[in-house]
């Protein structure tokens, strides 16, 4: 079993207890299939830019022995440029408590009014909020990498964007079956269940985007190769992982490298 590292200076700040490893610790594949959205930063001129994206994680594919993220991006916008000047990205992934929980004082909401006190939730509403809130694991990830804006129209380009369409597209009415068997695989958490008509609870259209940043054609298709990850958990651990590719390969590509070339 592998000791766990306290949380200090040098292993917080430095890269000391750096790991090698040639796939993601299976804690971050957890949670990369838990979540439903991760954080990408880019940065360009010391100026960081933060985007919440939809995204797709593979660990492998026919362009690549390597994992990569698969996001999609309008062409048109900030975080697109900033990736066009600097490809180095940092992404930030968990599936910790989202929703913030009860205090012992009512908060008053942000128009300045108290809220009804007479509505309060059913009891099924009430089992339903808290196994939405409960968090699945205990970890956040900083990956770290390099993305690639793949050409249009090509071989690569459509591969990627329909597995991305496809790990975006979501029932969009739970029903209460599909729920109770959600309980049952203890799996109600990592996919929150709306308690509005039509099941979605966020995004302009009602799906969370899936249409405009997903399935539009006009979008630039992303992909990011995984260079190294940083975990860690809520008690302070720290742990740093080296994602090295296959010998003799390129990272997040399955193209050969001569003496280190591509």
């Amino acid at each position: 079993m592998d000791q766990q590292i306290p949380l200090n200076y040098e292993a917080s700040a430095g890269n000391t207890h750096m790991r090698i490893t040639s796939e993601l610790p299976p804690e971050v594949v957890q949670c990369l299939e838990n979540a439903r959205f991760l954080h990408l930063a880019t940065c360009v001129d010391n100026m960081p830019h933060v985007s919440l994206m939809n995204y797709t994680y593979l660990p492998s594919s026919p362009y690549s022995d390597s994992p990569v993220i698969v996001m999609t991006t309008n062409p048109s916008s900030k975080k697109m440029n900033n990736l066009v000047a600097n490809p180095n990205v940092s992404l930030l992934v968990h599936d910790w408590v989202s929703h913030r929980p009860s205090t012992s004082h009512q908060r008053r909401p942000s128009s300045g009014s108290p809220g009804p006190s007479e509505h309060r939730p059913s009891s099924l509403a009430a089992l339903l909020f808290n196994l939405n809130t409960s968090a699945v694991s205990s970890i956040s990830a900083t990956i770290n990498g390099s993305a690639r804006l793949l050409d249009r129209g090509s071989e690569e380009e459509r591969f990627y964007r329909e597995m991305h369409l496809e790990n975006n597209t979501f029932d969009s009415d739970p029903q209460p079956s599909s729920i109770l068997n959600s309980i049952r695989r203890g799996s109600t958490a990592a996919q929150p269940i709306s308690l509005s008509q039509g099941g979605q609870g966020a995004g302009e259209e009602g799906d969370y985007g899936r249409e405009r940043y997903v399935a539009d054609e006009d979008v630039r298709v992303v992909v990011v190769g995984i260079r190294d990850v940083r975990i860690a958990d809520w008690k302070g651990t720290v742990q740093d992982w080296v994602i090295a590719p296959p010998e003799g390969r390129s990272e997040g590509t399955n193209e050969t490298l001569v003496n280190g070339i591509r």
